[in-house]
């Protein structure tokens, strides 16, 4: 803290060329009772911090979005009974891995995110969750269902709203982190969300 002058009655006999103030803010409620506030002391002060809480900035730093969502695409028209094969898409901030480092007290942790499940609501009552990011079709694949992400409708959209089904992916982000030079690690979660609105037709039959 800024130091108060030499002739101030705050210094009460100590010298102020042999130590100075400092201010101690304590995060827990009950060390705050005890322990907040300005002290005098000789030599700088050891400052400690909570790993889980510098865990928590180094997570802050990283930029983690929910899922990119290629299939199915907003401008597509889908048809109830023919499979659809859901897919998300790469890279740091939506599939991981994304790492982030931040240090503070002394501590510095180093913690890595990666997406360990997608879960895919479609938006008619029923839900799909993928543990990948699902195939790529092609259309040699006619009408084969998707073998690790897909969803098949049984009925259209014709009776929502904009005469969509809004295709809501939420993505888990599982997270491991580790105080460098060792003395603790940890893990946390992490979920992000993003959706996309499409039409589900019914299919036309057309008669000889």
């Amino acid at each position: 803290m800024e130091q108060p002058p030499a002739d101030s009655g705050l210094w009460e006999g100590k010298d102020p060329k042999k130590g100075k103030f400092y201010w101690r803010v304590c995060d827990k409620v009950s060390d705050a009772e005890k322990y907040a506030g300005m002290f005098f002391a000789e030599h700088p002060p050891k400052v400690t911090a909570d790993p889980a809480q510098v865990a928590q900035s180094a997570i802050d730093e990283m930029t983690l979005l929910g899922p990119k969502i290629i299939s199915p695409k907003a401008g597509g028209t889908y048809t109830v009974g023919v499979p659809l094969w859901l897919r998300a898409g790469s890279g740091p901030t939506r599939w991981g891995p994304n790492s982030a480092s931040a240090t503070a007290g002394g501590v510095t942790v180093t913690a890595t995110a990666k997406v360990s499940k997608v879960v895919w609501r479609m938006g008619d009552g029923r839900s799909v969750t993928c543990t990948s990011r699902g195939a790529v079709y092609k259309r040699s694949m006619g009408l084969k269902e998707s073998p690790d992400c897909g969803h098949t409708y049984r009925v259209s959209s014709a009776n929502k709203p904009r005469k969509r089904f809004t295709v809501t992916a939420t993505s888990t982000w599982s997270i491991q982190w580790q105080v460098k030079g060792g003395g603790g690690s940890g893990t946390d979660v992490e979920t992000r969300t993003s959706r996309v609105s499409i039409p589900v037709g019914e299919g036309q039959v057309v008669g000889q």
